[in-house]
């Protein structure tokens, strides 16, 4: 398939997603979401795709937030399909994705970039990053997932009062908060990136799609739930000939070769 608003790449067992609209700030428009879908399909298509890494070009932004002159036109039954099709079921396939995926911020990540982001599984960040998310500033508040995911990091209190101000952070306070896992300079971020990424997919593709797994049932469970769902794949992982590659590697004191097995 051809794109018109993303670039895929592939390099190393990693996919690098970039979202391709500087003009408008890298900000999401209908056709831009389904191209992204189809790349996700690419992705889980490819078992040599072992992460994904989301990024945004022109260096300004990863994402400015939804296209709100899109927005602007709908009425409630068409938001209603919206969110089920292209904003918070969009944004879902990225968290259920069985890969890890990385967000590589540089500049501006607000409203629906800050919630693209949240439903990555790693948010690393240019120091001249800017997020939030200030929908309320428009008399709506945030409908892809944002009330939902980011009181899972900053805590209920926290996550209302930056969604009740619409305040954007700096990368700095972000990372503080836990939002962020790393920030770097802009020009270090996508070597870091690109370094973290290596490191993930040199290992296991298949713990790593059941350990994202029961990390991600952890919020849908209670404890004694989760540790279940845990020891059930942890068993299954027994069965693989991943773990016994593993093992043998470390008795043989060398770097393992995973199969995806």
């Amino acid at each position: 398939m051809e794109f018109q608003h993303v670039i895929y790449e592939v390099s190393e067992g990693i996919g690098h997603l970039i979202i391709n609209r500087p003009e408008a700030r890298n900000a999401l428009n209908r056709a831009t979401r389904r191209e992204m879908a189809a790349v996700l399909e690419e992705v889980r298509q490819n078992p040599a795709v072992r992460v994904l890494v989301v990024s945004g070009a022109g260096g300004k932004a990863f994402v400015a937030g939804a296209d709100v002159k899109e927005l602007s036109q709908y009425d409630a039954l068409a938001m209603e399909h919206f969110m089920d099709t292209l904003a918070q079921g969009f944004y879902t396939r990225f968290e259920e994705l069985d890969r890890p995926v990385i967000a590589m911020i540089d500049g501006l990540c607000l409203g629906g970039g800050l919630e693209l982001a949240l439903a990555c599984d790693l948010r690393i960040a240019s120091d001249r990053s800017l997020i939030g998310l200030p929908e309320i500033r428009l008399g709506i508040m945030p409908g892809g997932g944002g009330t939902q995911r980011l009181p899972r990091l900053v805590g209920t209190a926290k996550a209302k009062e930056l969604i009740f101000t619409g305040e954007l952070l700096k990368a700095q306070e972000a990372e503080r908060l836990g939002i962020l896992n790393q920030v770097h300079p802009a020009e270090e971020l996508e070597a870091r990136v690109m370094e973290l990424a290596r490191k993930i997919a040199a290992k296991g593709s298949l713990a790593l799609k059941w350990a994202k797994k029961a990390i991600n049932a952890s919020h849908e469970s209670g404890l004694r739930m989760g540790l279940a769902y845990e020891a059930m794949v942890e068993c299954l992982l027994f069965t693989s000939e991943d773990r016994q590659e593993g093992f043998q590697a470390l008795f043989e004191k060398r770097e393992p070769e995973f199969k995806g097995r």
